[in-house]
């Protein structure tokens, strides 16, 4: 049996930090996991922008219920979960995912968690587990799952390599030109088309 394993942001929604660094006028919060490969890194330097400027999870949640998914992103995710499993895995958090769940007609999604103190500043953060995405792709083989993994970022890498397809999906010219290997895609359909394949082989 075959489960395919996607990424959420830059794949099916726009990046929440991006919107964020847009909303509040703070171009420091642009940086993603397309740009810095140690999350937890960008996750400390995130929080203590946010302390800086006296922002929490209430500001960030306004600017989350303000986003849509991408243009053709839960047609493409209706038809491929009409055509097998599928689950998001995520480094994203529980305390942002759950509208854009809603909008996706609320497909299967492992994250993370927030720790929010009582005045709504966000004081930490708490991995599901370590190497998130890499166990859960794992974690699925050992149960009898053979996975397709794609992701647009330095932190899908591991559970496209350790899948039995992976794919890019509108990632950086650094990390497509880095890895030649992953086959890479800008639109939904060829999208749709080479994971279509994959799980037919």
């Amino acid at each position: 049996m075959k489960i395919v394993c996607l990424d959420l942001e830059g794949v099916l929604v726009p990046e929440i930090w991006i919107a964020f660094s847009r909303e509040s006028g703070i171009p420091e919060l642009r940086r993603t996991t397309r740009d810095e490969p140690d999350y937890d890194k960008l996750m400390r330097w995130r929080l203590a922008i946010l302390k800086e400027h006296g922002l929490g999870l209430r500001e960030i949640q306004a600017t989350i219920a303000k986003i849509d998914p991408l243009p053709g992103a839960r047609e493409f995710l209706d038809r491929l979960r009409a055509l097998t499993q599928v689950v998001i895995l995520s480094d994203t958090f529980e305390e942002f995912a759950k509208p854009l769940m809603q909008k996706l007609g609320w497909p299967t999604i492992f994250c993370n968690s927030l720790e929010v103190a009582p005045n709504g500043e966000i004081t930490g953060y708490r991995m599901r587990c370590e190497k998130s995405k890499l166990s859960a792709v794992l974690a699925l083989q050992q149960i009898g799952f053979e996975t397709v993994a794609a992701g647009d970022s330095f932190n899908d890498l591991e559970m496209i390599r350790a899948s039995k397809a992976g794919f890019l999906f509108r990632s950086t010219p650094q990390i497509i030109a880095e890895n030649p290997q992953i086959p890479a895609f800008e639109e939904y359909e060829d999208f749709f088309a080479a994971i279509e394949k994959s799980l037919a082989e």
